[in-house]
């Protein structure tokens, strides 16, 4: 009940489509709106600033002709006077008491008010001042660059008279001081802010034969243009935002109709479909519009269909795989009891230890292991595994190991006789084509001398009293059930008080960790050796945890056999 509850909450709507539509289309608008509203004022900017300039420039050369060069170059020459540190407070006075330098200003005044100018003043500049600013002359006021000729500021008592020096905005300094010296405009526009709003200067240069004699100066108030500016942008946003809302209700109604309730729709089947009934609804079938989301709903149906389909197909799969699985289970106790697993195998005979595993790759696996006696004095081992894996392998599994003991049983002491009658009988009929690699020994235990035959099989290791575990390399004979009339070679070996054999299957040295790297038959032997003594039960376990530790978190590919004795000798 509360899982239902869970689930209904989560697929519970918080905000749907028609929210998020309206919201997104609200943003787009205004993105829309203020980027435009930006865009056009920094060309109206752009426009009126370029024809202030204009204007400033023809108000300048129209106010050189104000005077001669002969008059400019003596006014000139009283403020470089001055500027070097020379006396002319009386010439000063002289110049703009006279009636020529009144009628200048006059002029110049009366064009102020007529091009609606803050200031148009004459100057010159001292170059070598202008172009070597630095932040400690300005702080000790020595910067002073410009020396003011005449001045029409609007203001009266604010204005510079002949020789006072001044200073300018230091980041226009290099472009003024590289157009004074070539007798050129600047092109980079001069644009500051006043206590009386924004001033746009425009200067040029007064040249006579090649050389810049003097600079006319035009401060133009840009107050025009910042109350332009904000018409134009209250007219922008009124006439933005009405076709914007047209255009937003408009879009909200049409997407609202042709898709956001189309969409909701197919979510609410998607929704109750996924629910605990989870039939099919007729309802998709009725949006027939012919695009993706027709597309959708087609697909949604078609979908349930097949999903209510596969439901009833993955329902009788499941519950053959749960049988399957049932018998498998089953089989794998089956396999399981045919090894011998009790331990001590032989409580009553103390001539030797032996112990062996089996850990398969699948529920059931191909490999093998079996030991029992002959008779009294000789004991049988084997070590075998089956080409391919699961239950295959697993039912030629049994009857290669049935058929091995029954002919060893029958007091065959050859174990290349018993491998050769068993492979008689495996190679009849076997149409799968499997074949098993078998280790088969039969050991003397009053002697220690045996008999082994290896059909293709992987190489055993012995080791001998106080000594150390080595391969037994030998060349070996063609797995059983590849081909009828086989047969396999034997040899000797013998075991003293002492000594332990092992034998494995390929799925410990070929075992293969995350890199595909194998596990190897060096590292097998390095296991052995960490405790060469032990009893066959620990040489096992030893083994088993190596592989385990250099596999880590690899799937098994192969099943794990292994197979240990120790003799210790009839006299025990």
């Amino acid at each position: 009940m509360e899982s239902n509850t869970v689930q209904s909450k989560e697929r519970k709507v918080k905000f749907g489509l028609a929210p998020k539509f309206t919201i997104g289309m609200v943003c787009i608008v205004l993105v829309i709106t203020i980027t435009a509203v930006v865009i056009g004022i920094e060309t109206y900017w752009n426009s009126i600033t370029d024809h202030y300039f204009t204007v400033g420039c023809q108000t300048a050369s129209a106010a050189s002709n104000y005077f001669t060069e002969e008059e400019i170059r003596s006014y000139v020459d009283i403020v470089v006077r001055s500027s070097r540190g020379e006396d002319v407070s009386a010439l000063i006075e002289e110049t703009q008491n006279s009636e020529r330098y009144k009628e200048i200003w006059k002029y110049t005044d009366d064009l102020r008010k007529s091009m609606g100018a803050t200031d148009i003043f004459f100057c010159w500049f001292d170059t070598d001042v202008l172009k070597n600013y630095s932040e400690e002359l300005n702080a000790q006021k020595k910067w002073n660059p410009i020396y003011y000729i005449l001045d029409s500021y609007h203001i009266p008592e604010k204005q510079f008279v002949l020789g006072d020096n001044g200073t300018i905005l230091k980041d226009y300094a290099p472009a003024l001081a590289q157009a004074f010296e070539t007798g050129t405009i600047p092109t980079q526009k001069m644009i500051s802010n006043y206590q009386f709003g924004y001033i746009l200067t425009v200067g040029i240069p007064v040249v006579y034969n090649g050389e810049s004699v003097a600079w006319i100066a035009v401060e133009i108030p840009m107050s025009t243009l910042q109350s332009d500016i904000r018409d134009y942008v209250v007219k922008v946003l009124i006439g933005v935002g009405l076709v914007m809302v047209l255009v937003l209700v408009v879009g909200i109604w049409i997407i609202i109709r042709l898709m956001v309730k189309p969409i909701i729709l197919v979510a609410n089947e998607a929704d109750n479909f996924v629910g605990e009934n989870a039939e099919v609804s007729d309802k998709l079938d009725k949006i027939k519009t012919r695009d993706e989301i027709g597309l959708l709903s087609r697909s949604l149906l078609r979908m349930e269909i097949d999903i209510k389909d596969y439901i009833k197909n993955i329902t009788k799969i499941t519950a053959e795989k749960e049988r399957i699985g049932a018998e498998l289970n089953v089989a794998t106790q089956i396999q399981a009891d045919m090894l011998p697993s009790i331990f001590p195998a032989f409580p009553g005979r103390k001539e030797f230890d032996i112990f062996a595993t089996m850990t398969p790759a699948k529920e059931v696996g191909g490999d093998f292991y079996d030991f029992f006696l002959i008779d009294d004095d000789h004991l049988a081992m084997v070590i075998a595994d089956v080409s391919g894996k699961g239950v295959p392998a697993a039912l030629f599994m049994v009857i290669a190991k049935t058929l091995i003991k029954n002919h060893a049983q029958l007091g065959e002491i050859s174990p290349a006789k018993v491998l050769m009658s068993a492979n008689e009988q495996l190679c009849e009929g076997n149409k799968a084509e499997l074949f098993v690699t078998v280790w088969l020994g039969i050991l003397e235990i009053s002697t220690g001398k045996g008999l082994a035959a290896n059909a293709g099989h992987e190489h055993p290791a012995i080791r001998r009293k106080d000594g150390k575990y080595e391969l037994v390399v030998y060349r070996h004979s063609p797995a059983v059930a590849t081909m009828e009339g086989m047969r396999f070679k034997e040899h000797e070996f013998e075991l003293h008080p002492g000594d332990s054999l092992f034998v494995y299957t390929d799925g410990v040295a070929e075992a293969t960790d995350a890199h595909n790297e194998l596990y190897g038959s060096d590292r097998m032997i390095e296991a052995l050796n960490k405790n060469p003594d032990a009893l066959p039960r620990e040489i096992l376990a030893t083994v088993k945890s190596s592989v385990d530790e250099f596999v880590g978190e690899a799937p098994q590919f192969d099943d794990i056999t292994m197979l240990a004795i120790k003799y210790f000798g009839p006299e025990n």
